[in-house]
């Protein structure tokens, strides 16, 4: 990155207070450390992907604020892997055997909202053999929820777990948020992912072969290279596993084809935050942005969410990021980047304008 940071990674263990694991990555720099009104970011993923797929965008964010001299505080960075994805799937693969199919989105919300709460331990390193750690108290920090699809829909969720979490986000930012209407779903393909994820490849020779076999498809070729990069360096395991027990060698997706699949079966999550998509808006800032590519979405669904479903003028802000569709963190995280920082920025005129009113 630009502004070199250090990093850790966690795991947090909620049992017995709730099943899941979850694999968890802090970054901060030894500068922010006496920014104590700084924000907090916490970043969620997109169903098939992993918390590493936020770094690019993480590391443009840093240069564009760096570069722009722009007056926003940062005192700590969090990526965090749902349940079933990532580095958590690997923790968590026996107990998804069970009861996790389709795999809801609510609980990635749920393993988020334990976390912040401190409801479970705290274990540094990513695997339970890690030395236990004080929780983080997250009780007096300014937050900021930075979604991608099923992620930004999962932060929404968190906020209805008891004890309320809302009053520690200062605002929402989503990017293609996997929401619209059913009536517009039942026409579209975005609801019908399930059966790619399904037919999808999933065993490689190894990890570079499966770097050089991505790169040399269509679909693929349209990432940002760095991002690619990181999905198969974070987001693949050795064989054999629970699903491959007879395969001894090669590679295969932390999130599992069959983990990936329940996800995109949810038929809950999407449709109660289109329903309520209001209701959160009165409760949290948020900041809703569509890539202008309508791939998964629709054109006519992404209009329908910000006029119909959120309504303009309840939203922060809204808008598109130039060449980028549903996958837009992994297109072009530089245009995601500077939408988020743009974010920062009226977030933070907002403060002070209720300031000066009081």
């Amino acid at each position: 990155m630009s502004i070199p940071l250090l990093s850790e990674a966690y795991v947090f263990d909620p049992r017995p207070y709730y099943p899941l694991l979850s694999t968890i990555k802090r970054f901060w720099h030894p500068s922010w450390t006496d920014s104590q009104d700084g924000l907090t970011l916490i970043f969620a993923h997109g169903t098939g992907f992993h918390k590493e797929q936020w770094e690019p965008t993480i590391e443009d964010l840093l240069a564009i604020i760096d570069q722009q001299h722009a007056n926003i505080k940062i005192r700590e960075i969090w990526t965090i892997d749902a349940p079933n994805h990532g580095e958590a799937a690997l923790l968590n693969e026996k107990t998804l055997q069970w009861g996790y199919e389709p795999f809801r989105w609510e609980e990635y919300g749920r393993s988020m909202h334990a976390f912040l709460t401190g409801r479970g331990r705290t274990l540094l390193g990513s695997n339970l053999d890690g030395q236990p750690v004080d929780n983080f108290d997250f009780s007096a920090r300014t937050l900021v929820g930075i979604g991608h699809s099923m992620g930004a829909i999962s932060l929404s969720l968190a906020l209805n777990f008891a004890p309320s979490i809302e009053h520690l986000f200062a605002s929402m930012f989503f990017v293609e948020p996997m929401t619209m209407d059913p009536v517009i779903a039942a026409k579209q393909s975005a609801m019908k992912l399930s059966a790619g994820s399904e037919n999808r490849r999933d065993i490689w020779p190894s990890i570079e072969e499966a770097y050089k076999m991505l790169k040399a498809r269509k679909t693929w070729q349209t990432w940002d290279d760095r991002v690619l990069k990181i999905f198969v360096e974070s987001g693949l395991r050795p064989l054999p596993s629970l699903d491959y027990p007879d395969i001894k060698e090669g590679v295969t997706l932390k999130c599992s084809r069959k983990q990936e699949t329940a996800s995109y079966k949810d038929a809950h999550g999407w449709v109660s935050i289109y329903r309520d998509i209001r209701n959160y808006a009165a409760r949290v800032r948020i900041h809703l942005y569509y890539g202008t590519i309508n791939d998964y979405i629709a054109g006519e669904s992404k209009k329908d969410v910000l006029e119909n479903a959120a309504g303009l003028d309840n939203l922060a802000s809204y808008g598109y990021i130039e060449g980028a569709g549903h996958t837009a963190p992994q297109h072009n995280p530089h245009g995601v980047a500077e939408k988020i920082l743009a974010s920062l920025k009226s977030d933070a005129k907002a403060r002070l304008d209720k300031r000066a009113k009081m």
